[in-house]
């Protein structure tokens, strides 16, 4: 079985994810520029989320090209990270309602942490049905940005109740680090590719 439908599947979840967020937004009551000034929490964490969320469909639709069998296993490590995603839509709208106060602040990073941890477990899932002496395992292997990022996610859930703005940096940060595609699994399916002659 392909990962067509699992793909299919998760990229309608995405797309309502995205959705769920730009509801969140309420019109304003007034009718000019300075109207909008309020809705500027809410709108910074639009955007972060939008774009965290724009990195995992991104990454995810790689990722699955590297599967070899669908399987129950993977079918219900990808349904974990898209429970994980379902709720970034919440934790968006109450970090921006309550304009990053501690407690939202952290619960986002929680969210986010989960998240990369899910997609962790899926991706060595995925890479454990290739050979260890595969292109494909060796360029996965050298995740440093997927080790890198729940430490930054956990350094953000503590600074919440220290500095909220220090997290909201964390948050950018791992956004920036990944929002340049990642070449690794492109790289390694076209060296297979190469390999096998197709």
């Amino acid at each position: 079985m392909k990962a067509n439908r699992m793909e299919a599947f998760s990229d309608g979840v995405l797309a309502i994810i995205i959705t769920i967020m730009v509801l969140e937004f309420k019109v304003p009551e007034g009718h000019d520029w300075h109207s909008l000034t309020g809705l500027i929490p809410k709108i910074m964490s639009y955007i972060v989320s939008f774009v965290y969320v724009g990195i995992y469909w991104n990454n995810h639709h790689h990722l699955l090209h590297t599967v070899r069998r669908i399987n129950g296993k993977l079918m219900w490590l990808n349904m974990l990270l898209l429970f994980c995603l379902s709720l970034v839509p919440f934790t968006t709208a109450w970090m921006g309602e309550s304009h990053f106060a501690p407690t939202p602040t952290a619960l986002y990073g929680i969210v986010l942490l989960m998240a990369a941890v899910a997609y962790m477990f899926l991706q060595r899932a995925i890479i454990g049905q290739h050979p260890a002496d595969s292109v494909i395992v060796s360029a996965m292997g050298k995740d440093l940005k997927g080790k890198l990022s729940p430490i930054l996610y956990l350094l953000a859930i503590i600074m919440a109740y220290i500095a909220p703005w220090v997290s909201c940096f964390f948050f950018v940060l791992v956004a920036v680090v990944w929002f340049v595609p990642d070449k690794r699994i492109e790289q390694a399916l076209s060296m297979h590719n190469e390999e096998h002659g197709a």
